[in-house]
């Protein structure tokens, strides 16, 4: 047996709200033997088997009784390069934002805009992750997982994934798609996105005329290192609602009475609204319970200053919920996966 099985460890160091509660039984996967050889293990021991990746996006609300497995594979290949458009594989446990800066290193743009996002490079289709314009679906090229069901493996396509707004087929369908190696479509050409957010004026600060990838990068890595606590100083899962879309009639009833309401166009009308808006609007912002608490620069932040338990962010987190509802007849939804 290769797999290193744990008993009773404390996930504090794999999540990133820090939150202390402990797993049954804990393994790293570092290939897909490993993969296969924790879920044998797993049927074994009559046990769940809960993958996690960074943990960035994972709130803890109590002891976990699964075998937990951290993948842990790495490895970034070139599958394809016909010297403009470019077919980029990595392994499901490289952290998401070296991999950017990787790509970005070899002069492959893309998924610049998704920069220091927390995370892996497994995780990422999951949530559909996106930033500033840009999300997952609009590089990827697809996958490879395992059905827990059969035990085989499946390549999924774009359109096979339902990529869907913080959401996708897998997330779903969390039970039984394990996600082993993803890969994206990228190019070595500059089509860059700038548009969406305070992207512009943060290179026109860097006093960038002419902005390359590595140029966005940074910007963006700055924006959001203002705004974002470290999760490694200030544990927190990033942004921990949802943006709510709503009918054109309900986000006409909240301008008429808060003209400043921050919204976009989403569509079929439809109106896509800032959570954060919201949440500061309601006095949330800054608002803290204990060690629970929404952070005091960016109210979509939901924080543990030290030793909130899981279930103390999700009630802090569910008094939003209720406020807003009340306040507004918003229905907000909670972005991390609870368990």
């Amino acid at each position: 047996m290769s797999l290193n099985l744990q008993s009773d460890v404390s996930l504090k160091a794999f999540n990133s709200f820090g939150v202390d509660v402990h797993a049954r039984c804990f393994a790293e996967a570092r290939n897909d033997d490993e993969v296969r050889e924790a879920l044998s293990l797993a049927e074994q021991q009559g046990l769940p088997l809960l993958v996690i990746g960074g943990g960035s996006n994972l709130l803890l609300t109590r002891d976990v009784e699964a075998l937990v497995l951290r993948m842990a594979s790495r490895g970034i290949r070139i599958l394809e390069d016909d010297g403009e458009q470019v077919l980029v594989e990595a392994e499901a446990g490289e952290p998401w934002h070296p991999f950017v800066q990787w790509n970005l290193a070899q002069g492959l743009n893309g998924l610049e805009n998704l920069s220091l996002i927390p995370g892996t490079v497994g995780a990422a289709p999951m949530q559909n992750i996106g930033a500033y314009g840009v999300e997952i679906k609009d590089l990827f090229a697809g996958l490879t997982a395992l059905d827990r069901h059969t035990g085989e493996l499946r390549d999924f396509a774009l359109e096979e994934c339902a990529f869907a707004y913080r959401d996708s087929l897998f997330k779903r369908e969390a039970g039984r798609w394990l996600i082993l190696r993803v890969r994206f479509r990228l190019s070595r050409l500059a089509s860059l996105r700038l548009d969406y957010g305070p992207v512009r004026q943060r290179l026109a600060e860097m006093g960038v005329e002419a902005p390359t990838a590595s140029d966005v990068s940074q910007a963006i890595c700055t924006i959001r290192s203002e705004k974002l606590p470290d999760p490694a100083e200030l544990g927190n899962a990033g942004s921990f609602f949802k943006n709510p879309v709503v009918s054109f009639e309900l986000a006409e009833r909240i301008r008429a009475e808060h003209a400043d309401l921050v919204s976009y166009p989403a569509g079929d009308g439809l109106v896509k609204l800032a959570a954060g808006w919201l949440i500061e609007r309601a006095g949330w912002k800054g608002a803290r319970e204990g060690d629970a608490g929404v952070h005091r620069l960016q109210a979509l932040v939901l924080v543990n200053y030290g030793s909130a338990t899981g279930a103390q962010l999700l009630q802090l987190a569910q008094r939003i919920q209720s406020d807003i509802l009340q306040r507004f007849g918003v229905a907000l939804e909670i972005e991390p996966n609870v368990l």
